[in-house]
């Protein structure tokens, strides 16, 4: 992969925890820069492998010129992994976002560049009318430009369907570096393993099935490969959930690789934990209204821990739904082990200084 740090290429393949960075706004919808800088700092102390920005939970409204956030939000998370990459043994993952057509695409991979990310991830959902030759060809345009991330984003919030065969060309791709398998699907997500499997490379699969994260990071895909049967994992997880109680996350899938790697059967404790994660994300990504609150949940539940003031968003009719809040509550009170409110009251001080 060309110009792609190796120490990267191997945090991405051992799988890490990237959290799809929020949108930090005060009361009048400006950027609030102290609380954005103290959302990266929280996620690297917590133990995230790398940072995601510019993606649908950084609000894809950043990029209207209007607002021209862009480029001010993906730098100032740059400067945070710069300021933590002095004291970390191993650098963070830089993932940007990139959407559009491939005149937009190819100019997000420049600034994404220009400001020293790894990879971006690629959102195929502006292209809806193009057959898989065309999809691919606009992959690859992005890709001769930076590194990428695929993205099987679910059609409910945008995407669209991706054939098994538009995935096996597509890993094909000499500069994909990973992907994230996000939709919501079972028969779509093997769609995708069984490509990699196939192609014989190493691309790294990450979640963000956010309805099945930890069967996912549990899961053994077997497959027949040239007569053989071989094992594929995913082994890490790109998400919005993974936005609050980071530093839970981190755990589990400390948890998840240490049985992954151990071979040992799978603890009932696990299988219980995969439905309680899924169903705190019921709540905060508001699936009783099809999504529409998933943005301002993840913010309720960062303003409840102190990191963010309010809830607002640069459309200000994206918020809360009817009885979303009351759905939170449920999930704090029925999960408490879940949350890292503890953690975050012992460090948000020292993040949220200028």
């Amino acid at each position: 992969m060309r110009n792609l740090d190796p120490r990267i290429r191997q945090v991405l393949k051992a799988g890490t925890a990237i959290p799809a960075h929020p949108l930090a706004l005060d009361a009048n919808g400006k950027l609030d820069e102290r609380r954005q800088r103290a959302l990266s700092r929280y996620y690297i102390a917590a133990g995230a492998g790398g940072l995601a920005v510019g993606v649908h939970t950084t609000q894809f409204a950043i990029r209207d010129p209007r607002v021209g956030l862009f480029e001010p939000v993906l730098g100032l998370a740059a400067e945070e992994m710069d300021r933590a990459d002095r004291v970390l043994d191993v650098p963070l993952v830089r993932v940007g976002g990139i959407c559009g057509r491939t005149a937009q695409a190819v100019n997000e991979a420049r600034m994404l560049r220009a400001l020293k990310y790894h990879a971006g991830l690629l959102s195929l959902a502006a292209a809806k009318d193009l057959d898989d030759e065309a999809l691919i060809s606009h992959c690859r345009e992005v890709a001769a430009i930076l590194p990428i991330m695929g993205f099987y984003l679910q059609p409910a919030i945008g995407g669209r369907v991706l054939s098994f065969n538009f995935w096996r060309k597509f890993v094909e791709t000499e500069d994909v570096v990973a992907i994230k398998i996000a939709p919501f699907n079972r028969y779509h997500t093997l769609d995708v393993v069984r490509a990699v499997a196939e192609s014989g490379r190493e691309i790294a699969l990450y979640t963000g099935n956010d309805d099945n994260i930890l069967m996912d990071l549990l899961t053994p895909y077997c497959f027949q490969v040239n007569g053989k049967q071989k094992v594929f994992r995913i082994v890490g997880g790109l998400l919005g959930h993974w936005a609050v109680w980071t530093k839970r996350a981190v755990d589990l899938l400390t948890d998840c690789h240490r049985l992954a790697l151990s071979g040992e059967p799978m603890p009932q404790s696990m299988l219980k934990k995969n439905v309680q994660v899924t169903d705190c994300n019921s709540a905060f990504f508001d699936t009783a209204n099809q999504f529409a609150g998933c943005i301002a949940g993840l913010h309720e539940v960062l303003r409840r821990q102190g990191l963010l003031e309010g809830i607002w968003c640069l459309d200000p009719k994206e918020t809360l739904s009817p009885g979303q809040k009351e759905e939170i509550d449920r999930v704090y009170r029925a999960y408490p082990e879940l949350n890292d409110d503890e953690f975050v009251r012992e460090g948000r001080d020292t993040w949220l200084k200028p």
